[in-house]
């Protein structure tokens, strides 16, 4: 009976918030990360994202502009990340900020010697435990308009999302239970290791720098690849590929055959 009602509602939901077809289509046609999906898994993704939108409060700041086609272009590339897992993960928080530009945050920082510095940085995105998803449209556009092999802003903030369901950012998201821990942590961790060696030799590499930062934003990080560049990534890290098949079941390197 819960499950009748439950999917009564969302097509409900689904029927009166409607994304338009005529912006949809456009909306698609603008973002090649989504140029592998399936009309069926086409259609899936809009009705997530319909779902997503009427969840979520956007929040233009510093006098952004923030129109229905803007939020409609954030939150298709966040759904893609959740197309065959559930809406429910993206729940527990509300709000997407949306700066014009870079945004600068200024923090109290304590370091391994337990002093406090002040730090003060420009970022493209960020997200909040149990917050919102801050995002620069600038750095969006970059990355959605043009496929950039290793950058997609809006996927690396909201698989951090994905990420902080366990209770923080440490590369272990809630893995599925035909997933094994120790096969996740082997993987990634393995990879992570490795970069930073290679890092701290000079030498050659094919993960983008940022992801030796800490194992949360190597997760991050593998997951822009795994949307934009899959061929490559399961090319240079087979292993790391084959986990995030497994969480977020999908295949995209399959799917561009």
């Amino acid at each position: 009976m819960i499950k009748a009602f439950k999917n009564l509602y969302r097509n409900y939901l689904l029927e009166k918030h409607k994304v338009p077809e005529y912006l949809w289509q456009r909306t698609v046609a603008k973002l090649p990360v989504l140029a592998y999906l399936q009309t069926d898994e086409l259609q899936l993704l809009r009705e997530i994202t319909t779902l997503f939108l009427y969840k979520k409060d956007f929040i233009a700041a510093q006098g952004f502009k923030l129109d229905d086609e803007k939020q409609l272009i954030i939150a298709a590339q966040a759904c893609l990340a959740v197309l065959n897992l559930d809406i429910d993960y993206y729940d527990g928080w509300r709000e997407i900020i949306v700066y014009p530009d870079t945004f600068v945050v200024n923090r109290d920082i304590t370091d391994t010697h337990g002093l406090v510095h002040k730090e003060i940085r420009a970022l493209s995105g960020e997200s909040w435990m149990k917050g919102p998803v801050v995002l620069s449209w600038q750095d969006v556009q970059l990355d959605s308009f043009q496929l950039r092999e290793g950058h997609n802003v809006v996927i690396h903030e909201f698989s951090h999302k994905l990420d902080m369901l366990n209770g923080r950012a440490n590369g272990m998201p809630p893995l599925h239970p035909s997933m094994h821990r120790e096969e996740w942590t082997d993987s990634l961790s393995n990879a992570y290791k490795h970069l930073q060696k290679l890092l701290k030799s000079h030498q050659s590499h094919y993960i983008n720098d940022y992801a030796a930062t800490d194992p949360a934003e190597f997760f991050a990080v593998v997951s822009e690849y795994f949307f934009t560049a899959p061929k490559a990534l399961k090319q240079h890290r087979p292993a790391v590929y084959e986990q995030l098949v497994l969480f977020y079941k999908q295949d995209p390197e399959s799917n561009q055959q």
